[in-house]
């Protein structure tokens, strides 16, 4: 008797923000389900709204055999990115989800412009020969990774309030948003960075100069 075949989507959230963590989800399934999350409404987290995805949340917690989340706090990024580029520490944080769940397929977003380098980055470091679909824009393509596209932005978002209620508003927590480039430098300007500020980003560094010029 052939036990059933099960799928895995990994997706992130936050990987761009000068602000919060980062968040990457795994969330398996038997692949007789994964037509059940077209038909409850999963898509990509960033065409519903905050509701919608908490609603959904529990409905594809429910539908899989198991979810695996890895939050990474701004600290920690920039301790990795001493040694390695976000890609890589994607690519090895995607590897780990996969040798815990041993998934039969791998359904996942590719973050290098080579598509098939990508998977096969992720396969080398697994150490698992599995089938893995490494696709740009895979959130819109692959049901199983849109599901894991909501667990993440909804673990990242759940994060993102809590450090506003300590830290207070600090916008988007995106480099682009006038209201974060204010509470950065205020930062700076006092001396103390916060570990929620990502150090290591390009955007902290050009507000220092900002400041000594």
């Amino acid at each position: 008797m052939h036990s059933a075949m099960r799928v895995l989507g990994i997706d992130e959230a936050g990987r761009g923000p000068v602000i919060g963590p980062m968040v990457i989800a795994g969330v398996i399934f038997e692949a007789k389900k994964i037509p059940g999350l077209i038909s409850i409404g999963v898509k990509d987290s960033k065409r519903l709204t905050p509701r919608d995805r908490e609603r959904l949340l529990e409905k594809i917690l429910e539908m899989a055999e198991g979810s695996y989340v890895r939050v990474i706090s701004a600290a920690e990024i920039d301790e990795m990115r001493k040694t390695k580029n976000l890609n890589q520490i994607e690519a090895e944080e995607m590897a780990g989800i996969i040798r815990r769940s041993l998934p039969d397929e791998v359904h996942l977003g590719s973050v290098d412009v080579d598509e098939e380098r990508f998977g096969m980055e992720i396969m080398r470091l697994s150490g698992i020969a599995r089938t893995i679909r490494s696709v740009h824009h895979a959130e819109d393509r692959f049901p199983a990774v849109a599901a894991a596209s909501i667990v993440a932005k909804t673990t990242r978002d759940r994060a993102i309030g809590e450090l506003r209620r300590e830290y207070g508003d600090f916008g988007s927590g995106y480099p682009s948003d006038p209201k974060t480039r204010a509470f950065v430098s205020r930062a700076l300007l006092e001396g103390k960075c916060p570990p929620i500020i990502r150090a290591s980003w390009k955007t902290v560094a050009g507000l220092k100069g900002l400041q000594l010029s």
